[in-house]
């Protein structure tokens, strides 16, 4: 699947995403559960407000966790987490 770093994800109908402190992690919530997010995952999908780009999204991660050194890197696996949750249906 080919991502378009100008769409904008957005967390699909039935999901949450939300940090739950008994956790201590970022989790996505739905009718017959919960997934509980890595770091990664808890940082990407959090940003998935349907108003930030993939390209806006990768630059702030970016800014948060990398430099220049890292960028080629973190695009490739923010991208590949993107099209694996819109696969499982938690974006859109």
């Amino acid at each position: 699947m080919t991502l378009d770093l100008d769409s904008r994800p957005a967390i699909a109908p039935l999901y949450r995403c939300q940090y739950e402190t008994a956790q201590q992690a970022w989790v996505l919530l739905y009718p017959e559960g919960m997934v509980r997010l890595n770091g990664p995952a808890g940082e990407i999908l959090r940003r998935c407000d349907g108003v930030l780009s993939v390209q806006g999204l990768i630059a702030e991660l970016e800014a948060a966790f990398g430099g220049a050194d890292t960028a080629p890197r973190l695009r490739a696996d923010v991208c590949h987490f993107l099209a694996d949750a819109q696969a499982r249906g938690w974006i859109r």
